[in-house]
């Protein structure tokens, strides 16, 4: 009997907001809009924080200017294809670890390497990702 264990069964959507906020927020949350710091939380949907300005009065969440923002994908999807590509697996590797199709996971793969030098945050995530690796 041979025993299965898939990395996304291991690794929860709770999870990678959670470190998704921690690495988003190291000097406290602020508005990508105007900048401010005085937001307030505007409620929390499923793992995902919701705020809003109490400058400029903008809604926004834990995702709103980044690479995940306006995904169907789960977020967690996201994180492990970013995994995925730092083991420098193919697209068609990360489609079959993902259980998404290959062209889902070319699209996937080209955001991600499009934005990689303009969003901090994929730095600071694929960083946390190589210690994951190393341990």
């Amino acid at each position: 009997m041979m025993f299965e264990v898939k990395i996304q069964d291991i690794v929860s959507e709770d999870y990678c907001f959670e470190k998704v906020r921690e690495l988003r927020w190291t000097n406290g949350v602020h508005c990508p809009a105007c900048n401010s710091h005085n937001v307030k939380k505007d409620g929390m949907r499923t793992s995902r924080q919701y705020y809003q300005c109490r400058e400029c009065n903008k809604k926004f969440d834990d995702l709103t200017d980044t690479v995940f923002s306006n995904s169907k994908l789960p977020l967690k999807t996201w994180i492990l294809c970013l995994y995925f590509m730092g083991l420098n697996l193919s697209n068609v590797q990360i489609a079959k670890e993902l259980d998404i199709n290959v062209k889902t996971a070319h699209y996937m793969t080209e955001k991600l390497r499009g934005e990689i030098s303009e969003k901090k945050l994929i730095y600071s995530l694929m960083e946390r990702l190589n210690v994951m690796k190393s341990t």
